[in-house]
């Protein structure tokens, strides 16, 4: 059970590497924005982003004013955040990749989200204890800002999380916090009171609209979606120039969801001058599979053969010689 827990962690952990680096080219992390988050419209350019810390501290405090102090602190690390330029604005947009559905998602992005707007008013609050030193600042604030180092004008940048689920059994977890909160016997009045929070949930493998985005985004989403069609999957790729000379990184994210070890362990052999041939690999997949089925296909016919001269009490020597089997696969047949 351990062992099996650790290869599942391990794998996890090369799916995320595989998205982070795949992110790393600021290009696209812009274009998941301008398609996800502005309909295609192109808002963000790459040179609009600037990469964050992605640890959130999780601080519980207690007093108010001078009096307040530190209780404990908490890290929470985000897989990608970047802060995005809109105008003279900016907001936070980070990226969070699932592959399995995490039924606490609504709290968590919550979190994550409450964790950055935190870090703003931490900046906020640092400024103005700096200012507050200047006696006629200090005067001109009021009793509630100078208490909570808070200023009356004082504004936050907006903080958006894109959940990228890209697992193969559909998302059944809940999609907002309501969806975790129990609420038997709450009467309706109270219930509106309780403020909701909604995850901005992306099912990559039922995610049609592609067209939203500019680079090779495109292409990634659209193999994960035909991942477990290898018919489907073999006429994307052959029908779009791009998987012929495919970037490494997105190769190795696609590869991830192909169920295809085989080819992530090629990628030298599908290697044209610092591009990959993912047509050709997928040609030789779907030709390996057809392979393998046509012999479990033999296989199989020879298995009732073999059944068939055993119920008439033939001898092996017969069966190995009419049949073309091993004495081994009698036994196995024999067996069961």
């Amino acid at each position: 059970m351990t062992d099996s827990c650790g290869i599942r962690e391990e794998r996890k952990m090369e799916k995320d590497t595989c998205w982070k680096e795949y992110f790393s080219d600021n290009r696209r992390y812009a274009d998941l924005i301008n398609g996800l988050g502005c309909g295609g419209k192109r808002f963000v350019t790459e040179c609009d982003l600037q990469e964050l810390d992605t640890q959130i501290v999780v601080r519980r405090r207690s007093g108010r004013g001078r009096k307040r102090r530190r209780k404990g602190r908490r890290i929470r690390t985000r897989d990608m955040v970047r802060k995005a330029a809109f105008g003279v604005n900016f907001a936070v947009i980070g990226i969070e990749s699932q592959e399995n559905i995490d039924y606490s998602m609504p709290l968590r992005s919550m979190v994550y989200d409450a964790g950055g707007y935190e870090r703003q008013a931490d900046e906020i609050r640092r400024k103005i204890r700096d200012q507050k030193k200047i006696r006629d600042y200090t005067e001109a604030l009021s009793p509630g800002e100078y208490l909570y180092d808070f200023g009356k004008d004082s504004r936050l940048h907006p903080v958006v999380t894109f959940l990228l689920y890209s697992g193969v059994k559909e998302w059944d977890g809940p999609k907002s916090l309501h969806g975790m909160i129990d609420f038997t016997d709450i009467p309706p009045e109270m219930r509106e009171l309780v403020s909701d929070y909604h995850v901005n949930l992306i099912e990559i493998r039922k995610f049609q609209n592609t067209k939203v985005f500019k680079t090779d985004v495109k292409q990634v989403f659209d193999f994960i979606r035909c991942a477990e069609d290898k018919e489907a999957l073999a006429k994307l790729v052959e029908g779009d120039p791009y998987f012929r000379e495919m970037e490494e990184d997105a190769y190795d994210v696609v590869t991830q969801y192909a169920n295809a070890k085989e080819l992530v362990g090629k990628k030298d052999y599908y290697r044209r001058k610092g591009k990959m041939d993912m047509c050709t690999a997928i040609r030789e997949m779907v030709q390996d599979g057809i392979n393998q089925g046509l012999e479990q296909g033999i296989d199989m016919k020879t298995r009732r053969i073999v059944e068939n001269m055993i119920g008439r009490g033939m001898s092996d020597e017969d069966i190995m010689a009419i049949a073309e089997c091993s004495e081994e696969l009698i036994r196995e047949v024999r067996d069961e």
